[in-house]
C-alpha cells in the first residue's frame, strides 16, 4: 500500500482496510530505541536491546489490531496515523482496555 496516496491528518484513525498496509510499511522504531518489524503473513518481531520477541499479529473479527506473544499475551489496540508535514511518518498505538499508549516512526532499514 502507497501510503504517500492516503488522505490523513495526524491523528486519524487507521481504517480497518488500512490496518495491514500502514503495518506493513515499513520497519517501527519506538522512543525507547526498540524497534519492531511486521511481516505480511502475520508474524511480528520486536527487537529490545538487541533480543529479538516473536509473535503475531491479525485483525480481530470487529477490524482491530491485535497481537500475540507466546505464551499467553494478547493485546488490542487502536490505532491512529502519525502526520508531521502532510507525510504519514507513522502510527499511535492505544491498548485497549488498559490504554498504554505508544508511537512507532516508520524508520528505513
Amino acid at each position: 500500500m502507497a501510503l504517500e496516496n492516503l488522505a490523513v491528518a495526524d491523528g486519524d484513525p487507521v481504517d480497518t482496510e488500512h490496518i495491514a498496509g500502514a503495518l506493513t510499511a515499513g520497519r517501527f522504531a519506538y522512543d525507547d530505541g526498540s524497534t519492531q518489524i511486521f511481516e505480511p503473513g502475520g508474524a511480528t518481531t520486536y527487537l529490545e536491546h538487541g533480543r529479538p520477541s516473536a509473535g503475531e499479529w491479525y485483525v480481530d473479527d470487529n477490524g482491530r489490531f491485535c497481537s500475540f506473544w507466546p505464551p499467553s499475551y494478547r493485546a488490542c489496540y487502536d490505532l491512529h496515523w502519525l502526520v508531521d508535514n502532510n507525510k504519514i511518518v507513522g502510527l499511535k498505538f492505544t491498548e485497549r482496555g488498559r490504554g498504554s499508549v505508544f508511537e512507532g516512526r516508520y524508520r528505513t532499514p
